[in-house]
């Protein structure tokens, strides 16, 4: 005679065997490559071997001014600092996915308030800005703050330094995708860690981050500059670095 602990366990297993048989994934192929190699920097932000470094403290060599010509801003010390009325800065080579690894730092001497105090902007694909304001202890449109996509999507914390202090932004960025006809299939995405907290998760692009006008996709190619902006302010930015994705 089956003793009834027995003939219970047996009822669990019977009851419980389907469910189990649903939910055991098949197999998965296997992967045909080996992942490649790199070696990381010798901290969390110092460029690994495969980037491409876009400013090491000494030239603006892999930049050009907004018009093709010389970048006019100033390179001392280690950093590059806007020169206010030079115009934005933008890099030769292009990019479309990347991982990309820059710090910044606002001016000491605080002047003006809001969206006067700061400000600068780093453009993905020339066309789509994650907002750099000083934005310690300074109020402004959510959406417009440090971090933010601009005009789109206010950062989900404010995890801004002190004036002065060097803040990192370190970015995964997705290019959108067009069809044969110019129209936007995949829209483009961004994730944002400022001083290593996320701030942007993954968020999905609506379009150009206008100021003045309702964003709106308008079809280029799959590869396009990094720039900087020159808003009027002396923002330093340095170690700034890009990894193709």
């Amino acid at each position: 005679m089956v003793g009834r602990p027995v003939l219970a366990a047996l009822a669990l297993v019977v009851l419980a065997a389907p469910g189990a048989r649903a939910q055991e994934p098949g197999p998965f192929p296997a992967p045909k490559a080996e992942p490649t190699i790199v070696t990381p920097g010798r901290t969390s932000a110092d460029p690994p071997s495969d980037a491409i470094v876009l400013f090491d403290g000494k030239n603006l060599s892999r930049w050009r001014g907004k018009d093709g010509g010389v970048a006019k801003w100033n390179v001392r010390d280690g950093y590059v600092e806007v020169a206010p009325g030079t115009g934005d800065i933008t890099t030769v080579d292009k990019f479309g996915d990347i991982q990309l690894h820059i710090e910044w730092a606002t001016p000491a001497v605080v002047k003006g308030e809001g969206q006067e105090r700061g400000n600068s902007g780093v453009f993905l694909m020339d066309r789509y800005e994650v907002q750099v304001l000083d934005s310690y202890d300074n109020k402004t449109y959510f959406h417009g703050q440090a971090g933010s996509v601009y005009k789109q999507y206010a950062p989900l914390v404010n995890a801004s330094r002190k004036p002065a202090e060097w803040q990192t932004y370190d970015i995964v960025f997705h290019a959108p995708r067009f069809d044969e006809q110019g129209k936007v299939i995949d829209r483009a995405r961004v994730t944002v860690l400022h001083n290593g907290v996320l701030i942007q998760n993954n968020v999905e692009i609506y379009g150009i981050t206008y100021n003045d006008r309702p964003a709106i996709y308008i079809a280029h190619s799959n590869a396009e500059p990094l720039h900087l902006q020159d808003h009027g302010n002396p923002i330093r930015y340095r170690n700034i670095w890009v990894r193709r994705l």
